[in-house]
């Protein structure tokens, strides 16, 4: 009973301890964060900080565990891996990429542009991670005929994820948790978030052409090898492209018009899933499923629900709205500079967890008007500072460790000389559209 109260008197000194030593371990890789995320779960549950009863007091326990696992985001993710897997067996993805080459006329420059484009655009429906895993090994098979290093199209390619996945609700995970968090839809990031994400991308990629121009030097004969790209046999399975094709058509369709049907994109995503399952093996399909990344999900919704329950994420807020002094612009500004440097450092996923509640809190205080600009902020923040260190997103360790495997490792140095130019430029621009959209 001592130790019951004790947790009861310290609960926000504890449940931040908790979340504190998580992010350590997390950002030290030396155990899986998916360990880490659910140690300091089952923690906050054994502690009492959360309840493991459903039901208390003859009605429904506010803090049973369960209560804090945001099950949009947890469907929503599961879904869209299994249609991603499902579609990507039948080549379409390549099939897009090798056209697109084929039309560069084998010029590098141009071959950036267009890798840099076609990852951006998929990375809006696709997470990065899956996103940069198809396209790499179309890139090293460039570069080889093109005879030059890989990493200055690696490199972009990774940017231009990060600058892509935030266009929409399921281009990066933190948007799915803001999006789950705030009842944003689909169509509310489209219209928030496209137009600067696109001037984004055309800058930094007409930014990175210039910083690689050097190095992106090839003959003539190697050129027109490009433009001769055999696509005939890319596509393996007809009919299950026209199965993914129409299925993906529909689940977008579908989260474009949740203002008009109100059906959720978690369970618009499960329905396309489930149709595609029936013409699959669910066990061989469910192994695709990125279990580590939904465990880790589950385990840091439950310790932030910890700080939460215990007057925690209040206490931050207060304290932001202090340091600001009510300001809106401070606001929204601390939170999107904030954010970009933080995530850059950490992984943006835990990071964007904490925050979600905070906000709400603030929103909770100061309204909805004041906070609506809070939110972009965060996913501007949230997905482009992940550019800044090789760290800051799981895409860009995916693609450091496939480099490095194929023998062009990118040192961690080399990698934050652009990134921190990229996502300084990244956020400059995004303040300047905060502010003109917004704060005026």
């Amino acid at each position: 009973m001592d130790i019951l109260n004790f947790v009861q008197a310290h609960g926000v000194c504890i449940s931040a301890a908790i979340l504190l030593i998580s992010y350590v371990f997390i950002a030290l890789e030396k155990i899986p964060k998916v360990t880490v995320a659910l140690l300091g779960a089952v923690t906050t549950i054994l502690l009492g900080l959360l309840s493991q009863t459903k039901f208390a007091d003859g009605g429904i326990n506010p803090l049973y565990f369960i209560n804090f696992i945001d099950f949009n985001v947890i469907f929503l993710l599961v879904s869209m891996m299994i249609i991603v897997s499902i579609a990507t067996k039948s080549g379409m993805f390549n099939w897009i990429a090798n056209e697109l080459l084929k039309h560069t006329k084998g010029k590098p420059i141009v071959i950036l542009f267009v890798l840099g484009l076609f990852t951006a655009i998929t990375s809006a429906f696709l997470d990065n991670v899956t996103t940069v895993i198809l396209i790499m090994p179309i890139t090293f098979f460039i570069a080889k005929k093109l005879d030059i290093n890989p990493i200055p199209f690696l490199m972009t390619e990774v940017f231009a994820s990060n600058i892509g996945g935030t266009a929409t609700l399921i281009g990066d995970p933190p948007n799915i948790i803001i999006g789950s968090a705030a009842g944003l839809s689909f169509m509310d990031f489209v219209r928030e978030l496209t137009l600067i994400v696109a001037v984004i991308l055309i800058i930094v990629l007409t930014m990175l052409s210039l910083f690689f121009k050097k190095q992106l030097v090839t003959t003539k004969e190697r050129m027109a090898s490009i433009t001769e790209i055999d696509n005939s046999k890319t596509i393996k399975d007809k009919p299950l492209l026209i199965r993914s094709l129409i299925v993906l058509a529909g689940v977008i369709l579908g989260f474009v018009l949740h203002d008009v049907t109100h059906i959720e994109t978690s369970v618009m995503a499960m329905l396309g899933a489930s149709i595609l399952l029936i013409f699959e093996k669910p066990s061989d399909l469910f192994k695709e499923v990125e279990w580590n990344t939904i465990f880790f999900f589950i385990g840091l919704f439950i310790i932030i629900g910890g700080v939460e329950a215990s007057g925690g994420i209040a206490l931050m807020a207060k304290w932001i709205l202090g340091v600001t002094q009510g300001s809106e612009k401070a606001t929204a500004l601390l939170i999107l500079w904030g954010s970009g440097v933080i995530s850059g450092i950490i992984d943006n996923i835990p990071y964007t967890a904490t925050m979600t509640p905070m906000i709400l809190e603030i929103q909770r205080v100061m309204g909805t008007a004041y906070t609506e600009p809070l939110w972009w902020c965060l996913s501007l923040g949230a997905c482009l500072g992940g550019n800044m260190t090789i760290i800051g997103a799981a895409a860009n360790v995916i693609v450091s460790e496939t480099a490095a495997a194929n023998n062009h490792p990118i040192s961690f140095m080399r990698f934050m000389k652009y990134g921190v130019i990229v996502m300084f430029t990244s956020l400059a621009l995004s303040s300047i559209y905060i502010y003109l959209k917004f704060l005026i």
